[in-house]
């Protein structure tokens, strides 16, 4: 007869109460972004320093642990591997310049699935991302139908090895940090390495049926070219003559926006309001046609012929597009609060969100993440803001591919190096990474300046601060009284339902939060979990890590979800539709996988 449930909250300390307050309300913060999820989980681990749960040491324990400067260092052999190009081959290789369908999803999918599981996936998103959109063009099918399977293939090889995602790191850290012995390079692949293989095979099949064909934002730029781009010229002798724009009333147009301006040759972009018209010059306007009208009954000026986009490109300007990002200062804020024109040095001609080109002024669209701007700027702007938090993506609307360098050779040996010696166990994988990055900018492949930028500080500190968290969980005595509570739930000694509660939570908490939060906080629930059910707690483990990292559902819970949303056309509900059978499969997968092989 199964015993009667203790409530999880009874008998518990003051220090368990103040915990579970605490961990509420950042579960909140970071599902709601009221402020960012390193600023969240640093304001969390401040609040137990000072509430007494936890000690400083404790406090700060993370920063002191291995997983954050292992993650900082395969940021800059990321950063150097697409530098230089070294996958570009394999890439080019890839799709080829055969039709669609699931033979060439495979060739997408199963590559860019084995190579994520030793780089990190962000960079090579960034790198498939403009050559899937000029494939699709090439053989006429949408790529919206290759470009979510792409992020969710990455993903998926992400959990084949340790160091494929920082997730594994964290979950990796915080093992070490309570047995003493971190996961091995390849402890996770006897998992891991099924649940991807499952999960590409649910995807080849189901992907074609589930997801929408549409146009990217180029594309719709392309065949809806009239909603947003018009040309008008300035009467030669007109009112308008010898007035700067603010003057001239065109710069608090309803629904359009002037992008740029064609004189005697050359191209004024981006355009200042004090720039001063002439008779003759052709302005270029970017806005939705419902409100072109106001132009052509505006004084002063004439209908010039109607100009594809591409017209407004020149040899100093380009078009390219960015995908606005979690971290971004953007969010929430319209172009016209950021100065966006003199701040960046660009014009943004049209804004996509949820697959579909935004129908307002431009200037007062509160941005949001995943939102997608198509940009004409000069060629050093990707340069200058590639490594930023301010856009998680920067590509070229036309796809091309980066030269390979001529160093490329020395990333590939630094790459298989890593991963031989930290195989082996000939080294550890902290040590092995440095040496790596060290060799990487000894060779100049990188400059010590390029490899600060390629580290994503947020990241580092939210890996490092939910150690923090992670530890009042533990300590505290919550994560025990959870545990408690949920083996007895799901049926003393039933370790296949417990392990299914705890693999479920944690899909559903890294939707909403940062995966690495959502590993950190369910971790000690689950060694706890495991102790009560008087099993290794290493296999519960490497389950927190490969269900935190298999995020499906929405395009807000994974780095790359975020950066094919704009480019893909897609809308929020077509990850729900694509995602779940997929979450289905590998959620099966790990319940099924994980007592076979360890027999628990």
């Amino acid at each position: 007869m199964r015993a009667k449930a203790r409530a999880p909250f009874s008998l518990m300390t003051w220090q368990a109460y103040i915990t579970l307050a605490v961990t509420m309300l950042t579960l909140v913060s970071l599902a709601r972004d009221w402020v960012s999820p390193a600023h969240t989980i640093l304001g969390g681990g401040f609040a137990l320093l000072l509430t007494g749960v936890i000690s400083p040491e404790e406090t700060f324990a993370g920063f002191g642990n291995p997983a954050p400067m292992t993650v900082a260092a395969l940021y800059v052999l990321a950063r150097a591997t697409e530098k230089t190009g070294v996958i570009q081959p394999l890439l080019e290789r890839l799709l080829g310049d055969g039709r669609g369908g699931r033979w060439a999803m495979t060739r997408l999918l199963v590559p860019s699935a084995a190579v994520s599981a030793f780089l990190n996936n962000t960079p090579i998103v960034a790198m498939l991302i403009p050559q899937v959109l000029r494939w699709a063009d090439r053989v006429r099918v949408s790529a919206s139908l290759y470009l979510m399977p792409l992020s969710f293939a990455v993903v998926l090889g992400g959990v084949i090895t340790t160091m494929g995602t920082s997730t594994n790191l964290v979950v990796s850290g915080m093992l070490s940090k309570s047995t003493g012995t971190p996961l091995s390079l390849f402890e996770i692949t006897p998992i891991g390495l099924p649940v991807a293989l499952v999960g590409l095979l649910t995807l080849i099949l189901t992907a074609p049926f589930l997801l929408p064909s549409r146009l990217s934002p180029r594309q719709g730029a392309e065949a809806g070219r009239r909603e947003f781009a018009v040309c008008m010229r300035v009467l030669a002798n007109g009112p308008l003559c010898n007035k700067s724009v603010e003057q001239a009333g065109l710069r608090g147009l309803e629904g359009v926006y002037l992008v740029s301006i064609d004189r005697d040759g050359e191209q004024i972009a981006p355009v200042d309001p004090e720039t001063v018209l002439r008779g003759g010059d052709r302005l270029n306007f970017a806005g939705s046609a419902s409100h072109v009208i106001d132009l052509h009954g505006r004084r002063g000026l004439e209908s010039a012929e109607s100009d594809h986009v591409a017209h407004f490109d020149s040899a100093r300007h380009r078009y390219l597009q960015a995908v606005v990002g979690a971290n971004s200062p953007l969010v929430g804020r319209t172009l016209k609060d950021v100065a966006f024109r003199d701040h960046y040095q660009a014009a943004v001609v049209a804004i996509h969100r949820a697959g579909q080109a935004v129908d307002q002024k431009l200037g007062e669209v509160r941005l949001r993440l995943g939102d997608t701007l198509i940009l004409l700027t000069d060629p050093g702007f990707r340069v200058r803001w590639r490594d930023r938090p301010d856009f998680l993506m920067v590509t070229s609307l036309e796809g091309s591919a980066p030269a390979v360098s001529r160093k490329a050779w020395i990333v590939a040996v630094v790459m298989i190096g890593v991963c031989v010696v930290a195989g082996m166990g000939l080294m550890p994988m902290l040590q092995a990474s440095l040496v790596g990055v060290l060799i990487i900018i000894g060779f100049g492949v990188l400059s010590a300046a390029e490899a600060r930028a390629a580290i994503d500080m947020d990241t580092i500190v939210v890996i490092a601060g939910s150690f923090a968290l992670g530890t009042a969980i533990e300590t505290s005595g919550l994560a025990q009284h959870l545990a408690e509570w949920m083996t007895t739930m799901t049926g003393q000694g039933n370790v296949r339902m417990t392990l299914l509660t705890l693999v479920l939570a944690t899909v559903v908490i890294t939707e909403m939060i940062t995966n690495n939060a959502a590993a950190a906080l369910l971790f000690p629930i689950a060694f706890a979990s495991a102790q009560q059910l008087h099993v290794d707690p290493r296999p519960f483990a490497i389950a927190i890590a490969i269900a935190a990292s298999n995020s499906f559902l929405t395009p807000i819970g994974y780095q790359t979800n975020v950066m094919v949303y704009g480019p893909g056309g897609y809308r929020f509900g077509d990850y729900l539709r694509a995602g779940f059978p997929l979450t289905v499969t590998t959620v099966t997968a790990i319940v099924v996988l994980i007592p076979w092989y360890y027999g628990i």
